[in-house]
This record gives C-alpha cells, sequence and structure tokens, in this order.
C-alpha cells in the first residue's frame, strides 16, 4: 500500500490532464469521422471527372477551371453574396425584438411566444407558408396590395425579385434564433454595469452602445457565425419555393452542387465537389476572420 501511494503510476500523476481529454475523445473522434473526412475526401473527388458509379478519371484542376466559364456558376455565386449582405439584417433585427422582450411588460410571454415560433417550425414549412403568401392571386401580399389600388405582382415567378422574396421568407426564422441568442446574453449582463451607467447620466443609444453591446460580444459572435453558414447553405427554401428558378436566377452554390452532382440532369460529382470546395473556402474565410477576431479581442482583455 505505501509504495503504491510513494510510486504513483503516470496514470494518476496525470490525472487531471487526462480526464478531461477522455471525455473529449468521442466528441473529437465524430468530428474527424464525418466533418474532416468528409471536407477530405471532398477535394479529393473535386480533381477527378466522375459519375458517382464507373470509373474516375483524374482531371486535376479541370473542374475548377470550368467554373470560370459557367454562367450559371457565377449566378450562383452573386445570389450568395446577396444571401450574405441581405441575411445580416436578421442580427440587428433579432437584437431589436431581444430588447423589446426583454421588458417587463403585461402579456410578454405571449410575444415571445410569437416571435419564438418561426425558429422551432421546419425551413420547409417556411418556404410552403411564404409560397403561399406570395401567390399571384390568391396570396396575402397581393391581397394587401391590390388594397391599395396597386397592381398585383409575381414575386417568385420574377427574375429580378425572386431570390429577394426567398431571403425575405428565410430572415424570419434567422432573426427569431438570433433574437433567442440575444434574449440570452441579455439575461447576464451586469447589472451593476447599467446602474453605474445611469449613475454616469448614459441611457438611451449610449447606454446600448457603451454597456449593454460590449457584454453580448459572445451572442453576436455566435449569430454572425450561424447567419453566415445560413445565408452560404441555403438548399431548402430556394428548394420549396423555387426549385431554383425561374430560368435558374435563384440558385444558389448549394443548390447548383445538387444539381450538378445529384440531380436528374447532373450526376458530375467531381464538378459538384468542385464547387463544394468554393463554398467551404467561403465559409472558412468568414468564420476564420471572426475566430480571429475574437482571439485579438481576448488577449487585449487580458492585457
Amino acid at each position: 500500500m505505501s509504495t503504491a501511494v510513494a510510486n504513483p503510476s503516470w496514470l494518476q500523476r496525470n490525472k487531471m490532464t487526462v480526464t478531461p481529454l477522455m471525455f473529449l475523445l468521442p466528441g473529437v473522434l465524430f468530428f474527424l469521422v464525418y466533418v474532416i473526412n468528409p471536407i477530405i475526401q471532398s477535394f479529393n473527388i473535386s480533381l477527378y471527372e466522375w459519375d458517382g458509379l464507373g470509373t474516375a478519371t483524374y482531371i486535376g484542376l479541370g473542374n475548377y477551371t470550368e467554373l470560370f466559364d459557367d454562367r450559371a456558376f457565377e449566378i450562383s455565386l452573386w445570389n450568395n453574396l446577396k444571401w450574405l449582405a441581405l441575411y445580416l439584417l436578421a442580427i440587428p433585427a433579432g437584437l431589436l425584438i431581444a430588447l423589446f422582450l426583454n421588458q417587463n411588460v403585461v402579456g410578454i410571454r405571449i410575444y415571445k411566444s410569437l416571435f419564438f415560433f418561426p425558429f422551432v417550425i421546419s425551413q420547409v414549412v417556411v418556404g410552403l407558408v411564404f409560397s403561399w403568401f406570395y401567390l399571384p392571386r390568391e396570396g396575402l401580399l397581393n391581397a394587401v396590395i391590390t388594397l391599395f389600388g396597386f397592381e398585383p405582382i409575381n414575386v417568385l415567378g420574377d427574375p429580378t425579385m425572386a431570390t429577394y422574396g426567398i431571403i425575405a421568407a428565410g430572415l424570419w426564422p434567422q432573426t427569431a434564433y438570433c433574437m433567442i441568442l440575444y434574449l440570452t446574453g441579455l439575461n447576464a449582463v451586469d447589472p451593476e454595469q447599467i446602474e453605474a451607467g445611469r449613475l454616469d447620466g448614459a441611457k438611451g443609444i449610449r447606454m446600448l452602445w457603451h454597456i449593454i453591446l460590449p457584454q453580448l460580444r459572445p451572442a453576436t459572435f455566435i449569430a454572425f457565425v450561424v447567419t453566415i453558414i445560413g445565408a452560404l447553405r441555403s438548399f431548402d427554401l430556394i428548394s420549396v419555393m423555387t426549385n431554383g428558378g425561374p430560368f435558374g436566377t435563384t440558385r444558389v452554390l448549394s443548390f447548383y452542387m445538387f444539381e450538378k452532382a445529384l440531380s436528374e440532369y447532373g450526376f458530375r460529382m467531381g464538378y459538384g465537389s468542385a464547387i463544394a470546395v468554393v463554398l467551404f473556402l467561403i465559409m472558412l474565410v468568414f468564420i476564420g476572420y471572426f475566430l480571429w477576431s475574437m482571439y485579438r479581442e481576448e488577449r487585449a482583455a487580458r492585457r
């Protein structure tokens, strides 16, 4: 017994280091197998011409070269940029709603339930609801427009408007998600700092900008990352509402990748993988930038 105490094993000496690593190990293995491995495979497949069944032919960067001359890819890329720019409106909208719902007023639980509702329903359901909302004759939007004397519009049938109509549909649940993040963050705001700000004369926008928003940085970071990922992988709403039409004007990279790799007109696995790699790199640039910004802020705070 005394010998065991005097000469502890390596595991006993490093118990504080090994224990958390053992808890992390299953998650790390799943991440490597189901995230990192498919990413590496996508990079590899993008170097081949392959229909998914027969023999793959190595063509190097041929698929990427073809992307530069592909008009459909260009339209999909520009649509993704539109999604990125307009989808970010969900963050300030979610913040404003969270600030409103954080008040102690009569019936606030009902308001919270109404704003929370879009987050819990499926994106497919959201797409169907907005498809009915945009109907040229029977839709609620045109019923309101004609009530004020305007001509009805076909939002999803107009190549210049369809993409913006789908983005508006996507903003509905995305705003609800950002609202939930900010409501959680507002519960962690230090009341002493708010009281000190009031004593110093801060109120309204000054209170929000200098005291509340700095404490909401973690929630803002998550909102940015999730919103950017949601904008770049916007597939389901497009599939339900327009299926890429009219005339392919609402395609985004994720939908075009599906068309080329898996649809009945595609089965070009290598070309679809090349589109997936481009989408992954765009996403990686944005998320890497925000991670680096958070890292710099944490280092500055420690100093």
